[in-house]
């Protein structure tokens, strides 16, 4: 590869690395073409960019870029894949539900919302942070839950209200 190739993945990589909130680094080194493959289509269809890169261009990106990601720089051997996404825990939950059938993506490490995780130990809390989606949808649940109990309440209050106003008439008829 040129240097001018090199260059312009180097850049490629920054500004990919400095555009997404989420970056996992993981191994897929030893998957077959069937495996690789299956993987490919699992991160698509869960919106998950997957992609493979050397070792030493993806450190030079990572050191251009305008996040902190030094404490990443240790897990830099053997095979490296990126996936980036929107959702902070979308790929360790595919990485998990990889793993049913394979043993393979080993995770490295991630960069999730300005927090770094390393080894494979931080999968599974990895897996259990909420998304923004999820929390906004906690809060907007717990929003409502008092709105309807007030409803609820006024509504059927009306109901005996109406009956008490319908008997009293009645009995003064």
């Amino acid at each position: 590869m040129k240097k001018e190739e090199k260059s312009q993945l180097i850049s490629s990589l920054e500004e990919k690395l400095s555009n997404n909130p989420h970056v996992y680094l993981t191994d897929i080194s030893g998957l077959d073409a069937e495996s690789t493959s299956n993987l490919r289509r699992l991160a698509f269809n869960k919106g998950i960019k997957l992609v493979v890169v050397k070792n030493s261009l993806l450190k030079k990106a990572m050191e251009k870029s305008n996040k902190d990601f030094e404490p990443l720089f240790k897990v830099l051997k053997g095979g490296t894949s990126l996936m980036f996404s929107d959702v902070g825990n979308a790929p360790a939950k595919m990485i998990k539900e990889f793993r049913k059938k394979s043993d393979k993506p080993i995770f490295k490490g991630a960069y999730v919302e300005e927090s770094i995780y390393i080894g494979d130990n931080e999968l599974d809390m990895l897996v259990s942070i909420k998304s923004k989606d999820e929390l906004i949808g906690e809060l907007i649940g717990l929003l409502q839950s008092p709105a309807k109990n007030v409803i609820s309440a006024l509504q059927s209050g009306g109901n005996i209200l109406s009956g008490v106003v319908k008997t009293l008439s009645e009995r003064s008829a």
